[in-house]
């Protein structure tokens, strides 16, 4: 699924801090229902209830996207 209609990017904007390469930013999205969704490692840090999954992301990127709501 690579379709990203009805989400908004609040990170990654590609300000060349290393962590980016081709369209694999760590990012934050928000979606059209209020909701986020998070693009990033994909972790092994415990295993989750079936159909969800687990990411990491660095910290500078949730802290981009708490700046972009304005919270």
């Amino acid at each position: 699924m690579s379709e990203r209609a009805g989400l908004t990017r609040l990170t990654g904007n590609g300000n060349g801090n290393g962590e980016c390469g081709q369209g694999d930013c760590p990012n934050v999205y928000r979606t059209d229902k209020g909701t986020f969704v998070v693009q990033g490692e994909v972790s092994d840090a415990f295993t989750p209830p079936q159909g969800e999954g687990l990411v990491e992301i660095p910290e500078n990127v949730l802290r981009e996207a708490v700046r972009a709501l304005g919270w």
